[in-house]
């Protein structure tokens, strides 16, 4: 939102009737719902959320301490948009999208209030080619030029969803601000690189599809066991400690999309302080450019205001929905939700709207929903295909799962990663259960696997999940009685699991090597394990003891597989060892 530099506050249109926190009653205002308004000498940006009689509801993105009665409000007529245009990438953003890095530059690190400047920069030039011609015919959502934003990404100038289209009457090629026309339509539109678009609104699409490609992380247990689709959803619940930023940090790192869009919603500062410092200096492993070049940053931390944690995600998926109309795979992670829900609690509350479960509005379900169902894969306006992927951490108190925000993120998503505090505390990370979480996107991403990674794909992931299931239940056995009482090819299965648990479910996500995975890496690497598996039963069956199978050489070596830097010949020859030492055995 850039309005405030055109708007006299002194031309107010109402005055302030009361003050609640964020929550602000105007008198005598014309507005309309979620209308943008500027409150109080100070000018502090705010959206109309309620509107009765003659009193207006306003909720402000700003601190409003010092803030009275009496002062002036001036309405904008517009609802709260974000500008749309090249130099979004390499950004960072509060949650109404304000550039922070450029505030910084005016008034370094403590922002005053009632400031405020473009989401992207109207003076700077940048460099049209265009891809269409004098007399070309051109819709909404069509492709008019290239614009190279970073060193990974073009930008794809299209002509405005609401623009009718037509004739392309005058277009050239050379260096233009995003305010200057690039080129001119038969009807007389002009199309510029800005859009502005209202965050609450989806972006129009043709048709949304289904999925059937994995959003590949590089972390083993998620493409392993529980993947997610290119378009799909996920939820990372977990209690404090147990893990979710890391999470959230290795997928937005790894991740195998085009571009990445990260909202820290309510986090602390030091982990968001963390994700800036970090994402400039790391390297895209896909190009060896540096990763913000594809990177999207919205930083609302938990000491920002409440009111405008509220609105940071709806930027978050407006700026995805904006980079997925070009065509290109785009992957959302928000951090957390449970942060954005209680902000919805507490301006709720101060409404004196009647509370749901735990406090909470009625109609978080109703939020969450939105929210998520504007992931996806779509086939856009213009004929191309784009999606977004959502993944959402869930902070539920004390690490207790049936409270509201994580049932019903579950009733939403297809993937479910439960983090757990006990792994965590015994330092197995990713601190992920393997009991409880689960991926409805299995079967659809399965032809993917067999097509580019492995026939057995399938077979071989089923192996290794009914070990893990059986280990659960003798788990419950071992701590009544002992793992000695137990019949030997049971204590057999216990030692395959704790394989699986120690060399392929945990990942150094501070290692070279270890921090990506690729799915023939994750595959190779179950495939050492089951080798020991049906190797070892055969031994146990010929009457090797138990004792004499686990202890050959070659099985502490699994635990290296992932930090091994040629993998593949060293899982080779790994299994070749285990099986000549086994069956020297017998």
């Amino acid at each position: 939102m850039s309005q405030a530099q055109d708007i006299d506050i002194e031309d107010a249109d109402g005055v302030i009737e009361s003050v609640s926190g964020p929550v602000v009653t105007a008198a005598d205002l014309d507005a309309r719902m979620n209308d943008v308004v500027y409150v109080g000498e100070e000018g502090l940006m705010g959206e109309v959320i309620e509107i009765e009689g003659n009193l207006t509801t306003i909720q402000v993105y700003e601190e409003t301490s010092d803030v009275a009665p009496g002062e002036p409000v001036t309405n904008t007529g517009e609802p709260l948009s974000v500008d749309l245009g090249p130099g979004m990438l390499d950004s960072i953003y509060d949650g109404v999208q304000r550039p922070l890095d450029v505030l910084e530059e005016k008034m370094g690190a403590f922002l005053d209030r009632g400031v405020d400047a473009p989401g992207i920069d109207l003076e700077k030039e940048w460099e049209f080619t265009p891809e269409v011609e004098e007399g070309d015919s051109v819709e909404p959502g069509d492709v008019v030029g290239i614009v190279p934003e970073t060193q990974s990404i073009d930008h794809k100038v299209l002509v405005p969803p609401g623009f009718e289209g037509g004739t392309v009457e005058s277009i050239e090629e050379g260096s233009f601000t995003v305010t200057e026309p690039v080129a001119t339509l038969s009807g007389g539109e002009e199309v510029t690189m800005r859009q502005e678009w209202p965050v609450r609104k989806a972006r129009p699409t043709v048709e949304k599809q289904t999925p059937r490609t994995p959003l590949v992380s590089g972390q083993r247990i998620l493409d392993g066991l529980f993947p997610i689709a290119k378009g799909g959803t996920a939820a990372i619940p977990g209690p404090f400690g147990s893990g979710k930023t890391v999470t959230q940090h290795q997928l937005a790192k790894w991740a195998d999309a085009d571009i990445v869009v990260y909202v820290g919603c309510g986090e602390r500062g030091n982990e968001m302080t963390e994700v800036i410092e970090d994402f400039p200096e790391l390297e895209d492993p896909r190009t060896g450019k540096p990763l913000m070049s594809r990177t999207c940053l919205i930083a609302n931390t938990s000491n920002m205001p409440v009111a405008a944690r509220e609105s940071c995600v709806y930027t978050g998926i407006t700026i995805a929905e904006y980079y997925r109309d070009m065509g290109y795979d785009v992957a959302l992670m928000a951090d957390s939700t449970s942060r954005w829900a209680e902000a919805m609690r507490e301006i709720s509350s101060r409404l004196e709207e009647m509370p749901g479960e735990e406090g909470y509005p009625a109609y978080l379900a109703a939020r969450l929903s939105e929210f998520y169902e504007r992931a996806g894969k779509f086939q856009n306006i213009n004929g191309s295909e784009g999606s977004i992927s959502v993944i959402g951490a869930v902070s539920p108190p004390g690490g207790d799962f049936s409270e509201p925000v994580t049932q019903n993120t579950l009733r939403i998503v297809k993937t479910f990663w439960a983090l757990d505090a006990d792994l965590a505390e015994r330092r197995h990370f990713p601190a992920i259960n393997w009991n409880e979480s689960y991926s409805l996107y299995r079967e659809q991403l399965d032809p993917w696997f067999k097509e580019n990674v492995s026939e057995d794909w399938d077979d071989t992931r089923q192996w290794a999940v009914d070990v893990l299931d059986e280990e659960a239940e003798l788990q419950e056995i071992v701590q009544l009685v002992g793992k000695d009482a137990l019949p030997e090819d049971q204590q057999l299965t216990l030692e395959v699991a704790r394989y699986l648990r120690e060399s392929y479910l945990q990942q150094n996500a501070f290692h070279d090597v270890d921090s990506f995975c690729e799915p023939e890496k994750t595959y190779l690497m179950l495939t050492a394990i089951k080798t020991f598996h049906d190797e070892a039963f055969k031994a146990l069956d010929a009457g090797v003891p138990v004792t004499e199978i686990t202890s050959i050489e070659a099985a502490p070596r699994l635990n290296r597989m992932g930090t091994a830097e040629n993998y593949e010949e060293f899982i080779a020859d790994l299994k070749e060892e285990i099986t000549e030492q086994l069956r020297d055995l017998y």
